[in-house]
């Protein structure tokens, strides 16, 4: 069979332009020429470098790419308005089908009893949840709020649906991202072009799901809920949650109660009334499905009773079979009354002997897929080996109810960037719907892109792809209409972080930690490499670099064999290069400072992301690249400090202090407390006859020299420079400073009350301001201050109590710790 040639998206049938794309060549035609490859070749480049640095492809985890997973391609697919109204009406026709069939098999099944649905479509279909099914009290209406279709325009030049998609309607977030960053990188296309925006859209389906929560409820809270970081699409969820206004929340942030869903946040369990799930149905509820994964335990009960909306609701994936599809045209005069106006791609459910015969006679001409699984893969027999196709068409012969068969069509061609010029390549094209409860909107907008090669035109969303930015072109003099601002009760005025959720604040916490680890580590490799460069070394700088050595192996940076020597320090070298590349310390923080960074990614601007996120990688690059020497490693260890530094002075100039900057901080001052603990212990730690060695490694390790010598001259004594590193409360590099910080830090997050941690902290801050005033009072400085070694030691675990504290406190939220004869908010290292 000879296959029809694809239509062309740009080119009618008489080899002219089609009217809407004129003027969107001749914007491009504007671009200047550059580069070698001319004007399209580095528009498209340019747009490839802005989605890895702030767009979709920099939200993707992982620390290091090595090219863009999401593209969007430079050239739009633009639509007339005629064209795209008549598509509209035709999903939203289809959208008001799916959920009455939805609504009906999860109700009274009166579809099945009157043999307009055969129960193998619906029991042996993996999407449909038992326990989601009640004729009694079935689930709240509507079960679609939102809906989006795949479209593939025929040989013919009409477009057909090729898959419904109910479940979660991913691509919304693609789609805006892709209008986005084109106007961002290529703004002067829109000027000359009737485009109509995106943001409309969006303040309606944020005002539906206001419209969802409970009776009685103003000002909703809405949650979309991701499975996480590690999901293929997490980056959408991150997208939808800013422009919806919502909070991004996973499963473990909520928690069940009483019939009710809540968000669990650092004052408490905070109600949530709307659930935008971008989770499998079957993922939901453990206690349900019987499953192992992290989901919400009783989530199901809550949403059974109208505690909590979860939209689209529970199970709605369903309607997604192959085998379903077939049956549409007449589902809708059945349950609508009125024929269907957009028709699919042509589907039979091989039942029908007519069907099957037509398929096993010309097979290569059809996809196949399971008739009962909408998430399935397609086979293509056509593009697979003469053993492969003859297994499957034997399983289709055998089991010909359990199959489904689409018509394999080419789509319709549209033009793409290679190189410096345009070449057709085929295009789909993904619509999308959201309903307000009386009637469905469609998203002036779409998802254009290349199909998988292997699969062919039908799967899920692909984590990469080539796109298109899909233009809903406006008719001359139209107006362009939003949702009214609906009528909310005031919002009391709050300035407390304490409605931040504990996860983030946890992911928080521990970045900070993290990226203060990774400086402390620097500070010491740079400290002991800085008296390596000087040559021979006399036997003060001995002392002191044993002293560096000691904390570098407190820290996991070096073996006891890699201790230099005077004769050679080429050992040493290449242990601290060891740890900063991959399975090494420093390499493994890297790692986990760029995963927390995506974990809190919709928390930071695209500006402090980009601060958090390009320097650590230069780092990487930097330091896994073949270079060696004293030199190299100095220049990579200066690019950790910056970096940190950079982190640092981000946050200081861009977070809320109530919100996430207070975590963020206390991280910080929570490990910088330790790390100087710990070092001015192993300064302190030799015979007294050397402690003017110490105290000026414990000046140079807090970074305090300079304030030192400004204030006391040329004169070295134990006490003014243990006042300086440890009671001084203006030092930002003392551990005076850190205490002070942590203190007002907890009030701060507990709204100015009291709580169980400040104790411990008073008391820490009372005994370091204690210790230089003890040294100055001694008959011998320097044997005071050594005996301060061993306490500073001791210091350094209890502020790791403290942080464990903290821990149970505001992330875990499990109560202190009791224990016989006294009560202690902690128990643990940090």
């Amino acid at each position: 069979m000879i296959q029809p040639s694809p239509p062309d998206e740009m080119v009618d049938g008489r080899g002219q332009v089609r009217p809407h794309w004129r003027r969107v060549l001749a914007a491009l035609s504007d671009l200047p020429p550059d580069s070698a490859e001319g004007g399209l070749g580095e528009a498209a480049r340019r747009l490839d470098r802005a989605f890895e640095e702030e767009g979709a492809t920099s939200l993707l985890p992982g620390l290091r790419r090595a090219e863009p997973s999401w593209r969007c391609d430079p050239v739009p697919l633009p639509l007339p308005a005629a064209e795209f109204a008549t598509l509209a009406e035709g999903l939203a026709q289809r959208a008001r089908l799916l959920d009455a069939v939805l609504a009906d098999l999860y109700g009274e099944q009166r579809l099945l009893a009157g043999r307009l649905v055969p129960p193998e479509l619906l029991f042996a279909n993996p999407a449909f949840l038992r326990p989601c099914r009640s004729a009694a009290a079935p689930p709240p209406r509507p079960m679609l709020q939102t809906y989006a279709a795949d479209l593939l325009r025929g040989p013919d030049g009409c477009w057909r649906v090729l898959a419904d998609r109910t479940s979660r309607a991913a691509g919304i977030g693609h789609a805006q991202e892709n209008r986005r960053m084109l106007g961002r990188v290529l703004p002067h296309l829109f000027q000359s072009q009737q485009v109509r925006p995106l943001r409309p859209f969006f303040d309606l389906w944020q005002d539906a799901l206001q419209r969802l929560a409970p009776p009685r409820q103003e000002n909703a809270a809405i949650a979309l809920l991701t499975p996480g970081v590690q999901h293929p699409l997490w980056f959408e969820h991150v997208l939808l949650a800013r422009e919806l206004s919502c909070a991004l929340v996973e499963p473990g942030d909520l928690a069940a109660r009483g019939g009710a869903v809540f968000l669990k946040t650092l004052k408490g369990l905070q109600p949530v009334h709307v659930l935008l799930r971008r989770m499998d149905g079957r993922l939901l509820d453990p206690l349900e499905f019987g499953g192992h994964e992290p989901g919400v335990p009783g989530l199901l009960d809550a949403w059974r009773h109208g505690g909590v909306r979860v939209v689209n609701a529970p199970g709605c994936g369903l309607a997604e079979a192959p085998g379903l599809t077939a049956l549409l045209p007449r589902l809708c005069e059945h349950l609508l009354g009125e024929p269907l106006r957009l028709p699919s791609v042509e589907t039979h459910w091989l039942a029908d002997p007519d069907a099957l015969a037509a398929v096993l006679r010309n097979p290569d001409a059809w996809l196949l897929r399971p008739a009962a699984d909408g998430i399935a893969p397609a086979w293509r027999p056509g593009r697979m080996t003469p053993a492969q196709r003859e297994t499957l068409l034997a399983r289709v012969a055998a089991q010909p109810r359990a199959f489904a068969a689409t018509r394999d069509l080419p789509p319709s061609v549209a033009p793409f960037v290679e190189g410096g010029g345009l070449a057709p390549r085929p295009v789909l094209l993904r619509l999308f719907l959201a309903q307000d409860g009386a009637a469905w909107s469609a998203f002036p907008g779409g998802l254009a892109r290349v199909p998988d090669e292997a699969t062919g035109p039908i799967g899920r969303l692909p984590r990469q792809a080539l796109s298109k930015d899909v233009w809903v072109l406006s008719e001359e003099g139209g107006r362009i209409q939003g949702p009214g601002a609906p009528r909310q009760a005031p919002l009391p005025i709050r300035r407390a972080g304490g409605d931040f959720p504990s996860r983030v604040a946890d992911n928080l916490f521990w970045l900070g930690r993290y990226v203060e680890r990774m400086e402390g580590a620097a500070r010491l490799m740079r400290a002991a490499l800085a008296r390596l460069d000087r040559g021979p070394l006399l036997p003060r700088e001995m002392a002191e670099l044993a002293a560096l050595f000691t904390g570098l192996r407190h820290a996991g940076l070096v073996m006891p064999e890699d201790m230099p020597n005077t004769a050679a320090s080429s050992a040493f070298q290449a242990a601290l290069w060891r740890t900063l590349r991959e399975g090494g310390t420093v390499a493994r923080l890297f790692d986990e400072i760029g995963r927390l960074v995506e974990a809190v990614r919709d928390r930071l601007t695209g500006d402090m992301h980009t601060l958090f996120t390009l320097p650590l990688r230069a780092v990487r690059v930097q330091a896994d690249a073949p270079q060696l020497g004293l030199q190299g490693l100095e220049a990579v260890l200066g690019s950790v400090l910056r970096y940190s530094a950079g982190v640092a002075g981000a946050a200081a100039e861009n977070m809320v202090r109530a919100g996430g900057f207070a975590f963020l901080d206390l991280g910080r001052r929570v490990e910088r407390a330790q790390s100087i603990a710990a070092q001015l212990g192993f300064a302190l730690g030799q015979s007294a006859s050397r402690i003017e060695g110490g105290l000026r490694l414990a000046l140079e390790l807090c970074d305090s020299v300079i304030t030192y010598r400004s204030r006391y001259l040329g004169t070295l004594q134990p006490a003014p420079a243990l006042d300086l590193v440890l009671a001084e409360p203006g030092n930002p590099r003392g551990l005076a400073f850190q205490l002070h910080a942590i203190r007002d830090l907890l009030r701060s997050v507990d709204g100015g009350s009291e709580c169980e941690l400040l104790p411990p902290a008073e008391a820490l801050i009372a005994t370091v301001e204690a210790m230089p005033a003890a040294v100055l009072a001694a008959p011998d400085q320097a044997a005071a201050a050594v005996a301060l070694a061993p306490r500073l030691a001791a210091m350094e675990g209890e502020i790791a109590v403290l942080s464990d504290a903290i821990t149970r406190r505001y992330f875990a939220l499990l109560p202190p710790i009791q224990q016989i004869g006294q009560e202690y908010p902690g128990g643990g290292a940090g």
